[in-house]
């Protein structure tokens, strides 16, 4: 399972040399290595950002993919490689050819609900639920809401949250079927992993807000380059050939988000 890669749309925007020498040559790197040990089976960490604009805002799996930012284009990148990898192998009618399952993240969230398990970012978090949470625990100040003024209902954007248990889930079912029928002969596939509906930034503030009991500070700051309005996943193909679908809801991914938060208020300490 590879999930080594650098993730943080707005940093890709300011550091686009280092993206693409992280994630695009790192995964060149890792083929080449596991071609050598005739290693072929991988269920690659990939990101809806491979979509990019679309006139539907629920993406499916065979939508054009054009990714609007150098963090989706290194991740586009990357699938193209191994496509092309895969595709190799059956013109050249590899006896082991490359079995591939390309795992189309939405925005995962939340922690393990023993709140032993959780997310611990170094400086300032990149990704809107742990920047709440160090707000609501009082490591921060005051949250930032990128645009107030995207063609939403309250307009913020709005994104597809899944909690991370149902994405490890996924993982396991993608594995799982990489064994199996559909990918006897060696393939090459995409999935979607989402809940297949959307919350706004603010939806997410008040909802952390009644779940906790938290007050969130927050106030309105221009639009960040490279992000959308709104996107949320189809799952359904997930579903039918991987028979996954996710199952927990926002209030049990801020509950355990925020468990996660209490125990470590100053962050994870690996000395304790």
């Amino acid at each position: 399972m590879h999930f080594a890669g650098l993730k943080a749309v707005g940093e890709s925007c300011t550091k686009p040399g280092l993206y693409y020498h992280n994630n695009v040559y790192g995964t060149l790197v890792l083929t080449e290595a596991m071609a050598e040990a005739n290693v072929k089976q991988l269920v690659f960490s990939s990101s809806a950002t491979v979509y990019g604009n679309s006139t539907s805002v629920q993406y499916v799996e065979d939508f054009p993919l054009a990714a609007i930012n150098p963090y989706g284009r290194t991740k586009l990148m990357v699938e193209d490689i191994l496509r092309d990898l895969s595709a190799a192998d059956t013109l050249n009618c590899v006896e082991n050819p490359w079995k591939i399952a390309l795992l189309r993240y939405f925005n995962p969230i939340g922690a393990h609900e023993s709140g032993l398990i959780g997310e611990d970012p170094e400086g300032i978090p990149n990704n809107l639920m742990p920047y709440i949470a160090q707000v609501a625990i009082g490591k921060l100040p005051q949250l930032s809401i990128f645009g107030n003024d995207y063609p939403t209902p309250d307009g913020t954007g709005i994104r597809d949250y899944i909690h991370v248990v149902d994405l490890v889930k996924g993982h396991v079912k993608a594995l799982a079927a990489l064994t199996g029928d559909s990918f006897q002969n060696g393939a090459c596939k995409a999935y979607n992993l989402g809940a297949g509906h959307g919350y706004s930034v603010l939806e997410m503030v008040h909802t952390f807000e009644r779940v906790t009991g938290q007050t969130i500070n927050y106030k309105i700051a221009p639009r960040r380059a490279g992000d959308l309005a709104e996107y949320f996943a189809n799952p359904e193909l997930a579903l039918k050939e991987l028979n996954w679908r996710a199952e927990k809801t926002l209030d049990d991914m801020i509950a355990d988000t925020w468990l996660w938060q209490r125990n470590n208020p100053k962050g994870y300490d690996a000395n304790s």
